[in-house]
């Protein structure tokens, strides 16, 4: 899996952090970054529906 951010396409809806804060964190303008990549089961999938529910679509989630 690999995830990339685009903190230029974010709204700072926050979807990624309520979703997988292990994964993803705002920055002081409240716009995504990226901390580290899922190291469980539990963190993939999470990470997978922050992806899913970003409003603006700045997290890209791509398999293998």
């Amino acid at each position: 899996m690999r995830i990339t951010v685009d903190p230029d396409r974010c709204v700072g809806a926050g979807q990624c952090v309520l979703n997988a804060p292990a994964i993803f964190d705002q920055d002081d303008d409240g716009l995504v970054t990226l901390l580290t990549e899922p190291g469980t089961d539990q963190e993939t999938a999470a990470a997978r529906l922050a992806g899913a529910l970003c409003p603006s679509g700045a997290i890209s989630v791509q398999e293998g």
